[in-house]
């Protein structure tokens, strides 16, 4: 599946809205429906319709008060642990639907890959190919690492989405052919991470504990960034954006200003630049928990 390039960036962009104290001001008491209601209808103005969301929290529940009407939006969902049952996870499912006010979403993700890997991975599959089947979802994938084995994952399972974690620090998904052979399957390859956890925007003082090894080559990166008047938020996504394998790339957003921002850097002109020498070796980084977002622009 090769999307369009001659598209506008927006129309690859998903938004996953987070709520972080220090990437956005808590709006005043009674405002923060409205703060969230100004960022999708900016969103919608700009021509993005894809939102990622999560069922931690109280996201959900806040996304489905702000909906402009009609909603342009197609929301995707995330699966609770398959620990705790896989009717819980139905159940869990369907709440998100209704904590988002749709009565139906457009993709439903296993949140990891390993609770495929389990002794009820099939179980799982089956139930949300169940879920597909009575139209609650359009699409049904996984949230994988590239240590998960996404394409024998992909042909055993057969999902319409994959989301991995690629950016421009690391590039491994798409250096080793992995996006290009999924999508050879038929599989939509969604991209996650695209900001690295904020790496590439913050100080060396305040870099995640995940990337602190790679402190020196962060350094270096932002000096060659400077040094072309290049910002690099408009790197990272004119990198994960030009993936023609790829079809989505989502990125976090705590407010209208980020989006904006966001939006600003996605239709920059592309910079000439040599991207695989933007890689940083991050096999430790990728084998762990994702690095915490860690600055505004994350």
């Amino acid at each position: 599946m090769t999307p369009d390039l001659l598209a506008s960036p927006a129309s690859k962009l998903a938004l996953a809205v987070v709520t972080a104290p220090e990437r956005a001001p808590a709006p005043p008491t009674g405002a923060r429906e409205d703060a969230l209601r100004h960022l999708l209808g900016t969103a919608a103005d700009a021509g993005v319709t894809k939102v990622a969301t999560r069922p931690e929290g109280d996201g959900e529940r806040l996304l489905g008060q702000a909906w402009p009407f009609p909603s342009p939006f197609q929301v995707s969902v995330k699966t609770v642990s398959v620990s705790e049952g896989v009717d819980r996870v139905e159940a869990r499912a369907r709440r998100s639907l209704e904590r988002l006010g749709l009565p139906r979403g457009e993709t439903l993700l296993v949140s990891s890959a390993q609770d495929l890997a389990g002794a009820d991975g099939r179980a799982l599959w089956d139930r949300l190919q169940q879920l597909k089947a009575r139209g609650l979802f359009r699409k049904i994938g996984v949230c994988a690492r590239l240590d998960d084995g996404p394409v024998p994952l992909a042909r055993r399972f057969e999902p319409d989405v994959i989301q991995l974690p690629c950016n421009l620090l690391d590039q491994r998904a798409h250096r080793t052919g992995v996006i290009a052979e999924l999508a050879m399957q038929g599989v939509s390859v969604s991209l996650s991470s695209v900001f690295a956890g904020g790496a590439l925007f913050a100080g060396g003082e305040t870099v995640s504990e995940a990337w602190s090894a790679h402190a020196h080559g962060l350094s270096r990166l932002r000096r060659r960034l400077a040094e072309a008047r290049i910002d690099p938020m408009q790197a990272t996504l004119a990198y994960t954006l030009g993936i023609a394998e790829a079809s989505q790339v989502t990125a976090s957003v705590a407010s209208a200003a980020e989006l904006r921002a966001v939006l600003a850097a996605a239709h920059a002109p592309r910079p000439d630049l040599d991207w695989s020498s933007m890689a940083l070796e991050t096999a430790q980084v990728g084998a762990g928990a994702a690095p915490r977002l860690v600055s505004s622009a994350a």
